[in-house]
């Protein structure tokens, strides 16, 4: 997984513009890439999407890999109306909705699963400051319902657009915004000390 250090900042920033289209990914027109190609570029960010929404990175693998499948039954069926990446979100979020839907409370199962990786962060003494910013992360993410989080994955750590994540997230727009409004919120305490202001406090650094 990525380092997460580079999204804390921007939770003060405000979001990509719906409307700007100088930020939106260009509408594919050319035919998909072959499937193998499609695995190799994007399997990372699915995977990592998958994860932040459950906490839980073996699930995650197995919902990437149904969402793979998935994807390569209906690969033919793209029509390029939006990324690539976006349409593999999609599929990914339904596989997660699918998963919740036949498993035991989400908060329930997210405590669970970051109380024991929360201990195998602890016992990584090699890369633990790394590892404690991504536990407060992901113990601040647990304060978030499905959908904030889902929107938060989107728009911050896949970088999509509002629009693009409503459409990946099968959301009105209003929606997807309300989602991100909220979860920035619930995540400003938690995460305060990530604040560009705490960072250049706890450093000495002036701007």
């Amino acid at each position: 997984m990525r380092s997460l250090v580079p999204f804390l900042p921007r939770l003060r920033l405000r979001l990509p513009s719906s409307s700007s289209s100088s930020t939106t990914s260009a509408v594919l027109t050319a035919p998909p890439p072959p499937f193998p190609a499609l695995v190799a570029s994007h399997q990372g960010a699915v995977r990592a999407f998958l994860r932040r929404l459950t906490d839980d990175d073996a699930l995650a693998d197995d919902l990437a890999q149904e969402t793979f499948l998935k994807a390569r039954r209906a690969l033919a069926t793209f029509r390029g109306e939006g990324s690539i990446a976006s349409w593999l979100l999609r599929i990914a979020y339904r596989e997660f909705l699918s998963s919740r839907r036949g498993g035991r409370n989400t908060h329930e199962r997210l405590a669970d699963a970051g109380d024991a990786h929360d201990d195998a962060i602890d016992a990584d003494s090699a890369r633990r400051t790394e590892r404690s910013t991504e536990r407060d992360v992901r113990r601040a993410l647990r304060l978030l319902s499905d959908d904030e989080r889902a929107a938060i994955a989107a728009c911050f750590f896949e970088g999509l657009t509002h629009d693009e994540a409503a459409a990946a997230l099968d959301m009105p727009l209003g929606t997807l915004k309300s989602h991100v409004a909220r979860a920035r919120e619930k995540l400003r305490a938690p995460l305060s000390a990530y604040a560009p202001e705490s960072r250049r406090a706890t450093t000495g650094d002036t701007p």
